[in-house]
């Protein structure tokens, strides 16, 4: 096998059949894959609605702190079908690959994206391989799409919000865009920052397990971070949201780095934390179960929905309050 990746290995022949079947099978083993069809036939799916969700990866750079392109392709599907309520059990991979990509990078990104799928519990079953000149992608962009399940009895959507719903999320904000920022152009702090990239199917299982019927709605606060994903909340279920900022739990290093770059943190992309709406009186439950979650030790109460106004609203640490809007403009290019 070539150290670089060369045009040839999208050209469909021998070179190309080499490096999927050396790589991308090798690595993604499963009995659906291995039969490498045009498609993959899911024949087992569990009864429920079926979900169905895609999406395209172009950060760069590719090997970020705390993660890399091929294990953010993998959470950010899993994650999307999860916070549907669904149960992910099968993915795409399709990988458009910059001529003149390093050949050890691309298997140790591939490497991980397996480990990644193996540790959410699902299934890479089918893809695509295209190679592009030289200069034409960054090295390399992963476009997947995902199938999940949602279990009868389970029903999430902004119809479910309900006024005094209380917000919670499973850890602190901007760890991913940050990292991304501060590799992207050079900087450093003495604390490392580090993305939060993580498969959140098994911290959402056993929330809905525990609390049937309460958890109302759910998102994962990626591009455009909390502020925009609450203000999407706020649109699509026609309510208020009162926030405190102080309960936003935020890193010391994440704060300061936001503070170097006038940046907002509540602005900044997640690609681990989940943004749950659930019956007040379930919140203290939700929030020890999210607690006892290693995705979850530092969940916190964020904020209530409320009639009382229609826009997100932040009260600050000396009383005053503002409207937090959604994010305008790019604020961190290419973080996912």
């Amino acid at each position: 096998m070539t150290k670089t990746i060369l045009l040839a290995h999208g050209s469909g022949g021998e070179i190309s059949h080499e490096l999927i079947r050396d790589l991308f099978v090798s690595a993604f083993d499963n009995a659906k894959l291995s039969e490498q069809g045009d498609s993959a036939i899911l024949d087992d799916l569990p009864a429920g609605r079926v979900a169905l969700t895609t999406d395209s990866y172009v950060v760069k750079p590719l090997i970020f702190p705390g993660g890399n392109i091929g294990e953010l392709a993998v959470c950010g599907t899993v994650n999307d079908l999860a916070v549907m309520g669904a149960r992910p059990l099968y993915l795409t991979a399709g990988f458009i690959l910059e001529e003149g990509l390093d050949y050890d990078m691309l298997h140790n990104i591939v490497a991980s994206m397996a480990a990644t799928a193996r540790a959410a519990g699902v299934q890479i079953v089918t893809g695509d391989t295209k190679v592009v000149d030289r200069g034409a992608a960054d090295g390399m962009f992963i476009n997947t799409a995902g199938v999940g399940v949602i279990p009868p009895g389970v029903d999430l959507g902004p119809h479910r919000i309900q006024s005094d719903d209380v917000i919670l999320i499973n850890g602190t904000v901007g760890d991913h865009g940050m990292a991304v920022m501060m590799q992207r152009e050079g900087l450093a702090f003495e604390s490392a920052l580090e993305s939060d990239t993580a498969p959140l199917n098994g911290l959402i299982d056993d929330l809905l397990e525990a609390l049937p019927g309460k958890v109302h709605w759910m998102r994962d606060a990626t591009r455009g971070g909390l502020a925009t994903v609450l203000n999407e909340w706020s649109e699509s279920a026609g309510v208020g949201i009162q926030l405190t900022e102080a309960d936003i739990p935020v890193r010391e290093e994440v704060r300061a780095a936001c503070e170097f770059l006038g940046l907002d943190p509540l602005y900044v992309a997640n690609e681990g934390k989940v943004v749950i709406a659930v019956a007040a009186e379930s919140a203290d439950r939700a929030l020890e179960i999210l607690r006892r979650h290693r995705l979850g030790h530092n969940a916190a109460v964020i904020g209530r929905v409320t009639d009382a106004h229609r826009h997100v609203v932040l009260e600050t640490p000396y009383g005053a309050r503002r409207i937090v809007q959604m994010l305008t403009g790019a604020q961190l290019p290419r973080i996912c």
